[in-house]
């Protein structure tokens, strides 16, 4: 896949079906995959934040979630075909692991939101093998879940914890881990469990899926949002004019 340098990231430019072939090349060759999407917050925040750059210049494939780096990296002459949301990502390795019989690992959330989640990914994708779970909220004793993952004999894991903490669990543990991919996303869970309701598609396809997310969480995402994306607006214009 193609790879090209945006603010000190090495991403990805490729589409959905190219990242789904590479990884299931990978995990068939046994070649272990440290995975992570970005967004503008996420851009922003590596800035000053040097574990967070760390942990994602150690991923072997960076795919590029907001729309906002879709275009901002566009606007700066590279070639993106398209965005690669984790979520969308999320569903087709399940699609792929119940087709292939590679067992998977659910982690994050809470409680009742990862168990909802693994007992409706197996309704959504028959044949898929959740070979466990657990809560996101592990912090004073993380060597005991990484050795419950290991012990599963999962071959894949998803992480459902908040940036920065996913991106960097999976960095410090990643040679532990036991698992042949391992992937961040977010908030995927509590929209699996239906917790939290996912933008339109048409709000997916304008980039205004971030605006959905305040709508819901006002309180706690309108801060957030507004100064992201003023910080990369004038990172965008002041590399554009560099």
């Amino acid at each position: 896949m193609t790879k090209f340098s945006f603010f000190n990231v090495l991403m990805d430019s490729s589409r959905m079906s190219d990242t789904v072939a590479e990884i299931e090349k990978r995990i068939n060759d046994s070649i272990f995959t440290q995975h992570v999407v970005v967004n503008v917050a996420k851009i922003v925040n590596m800035q000053h934040d040097k574990e967070l750059a760390s942990s994602i210049a150690e991923c072997h494939i960076v795919n590029i979630d907001g729309m906002g780096v879709v275009w901002g990296a566009r606007f700066l002459g590279h070639d993106v075909p398209e965005r690669v949301a984790g979520v969308d990502l999320f569903h087709n390795l399940l699609a792929l692991s119940a087709k292939r019989g590679f067992p998977v690992f659910l982690l994050g959330a809470t409680d009742e939101v990862v168990q909802t989640t693994a007992d409706k990914v197996e309704v959504l994708y028959p044949g898929l093998n959740v070979a466990g779970y657990h809560h996101g909220y592990f912090w004073d004793d993380e060597q005991t879940v990484v050795e419950k993952i290991r012990a599963s004999g999962a071959r894949l894991l998803f992480v459902a914890i908040t940036s920065p903490k996913k991106e960097n669990f999976i960095n410090k543990w990643r040679d532990q881990l036991g698992v042949d991919f391992v992937m961040g996303v977010g908030g995927t869970f509590d929209v699996v469990a239906g917790k939290v309701k996912r933008a339109p598609v048409w709000m997916q396809k304008a980039g205004l899926e971030w605006f959905y997310r305040v709508l819901q969480e006002p309180r706690r995402m309108w801060k957030r949002y507004l100064v992201t994306n003023t910080k990369f607006a004038f990172m965008l214009l002041g590399e554009k004019f560099k």
